[in-house]
């Protein structure tokens, strides 16, 4: 992978720290930096998909007027975190 070089002018307490955990994980500065960035930037954008696919669904729930009980899916939601394996909720006409 091609590399791009940059600079960062970062407060120095982050900085020693940053040197700090480089030591503990035997590693380099730039090697932890590197990897922290790649992390916040995948959050950052696996967020935005999120919200994407949330405003999709929201925009298909308003055209159709088909959506879920809350009910449905609050119970459907403790069975899976419960370990079950639930059927999904079905889907109701909210709206005329």
């Amino acid at each position: 992978m091609a590399q791009h070089p940059t600079s960062l002018k970062i407060p120095m307490d982050l900085k020693e720290r940053i040197d700090r955990l480089a030591r503990e994980g035997d590693e380099t500065p730039h090697a932890l930096m590197v990897r922290a960035l790649e992390t916040a930037v995948t959050s950052m954008e696996r967020r935005a998909a999120f919200l994407r696919d949330a405003e999709e669904a929201h925009q298909g729930m308003l055209e159709t007027g088909i959506g879920y009980a809350h009910e449905d899916v609050a119970k459907w939601l403790r069975a899976k975190a419960a370990g079950k394996n639930p059927p999904r909720p079905k889907p109701i006409k909210w709206r005329e």
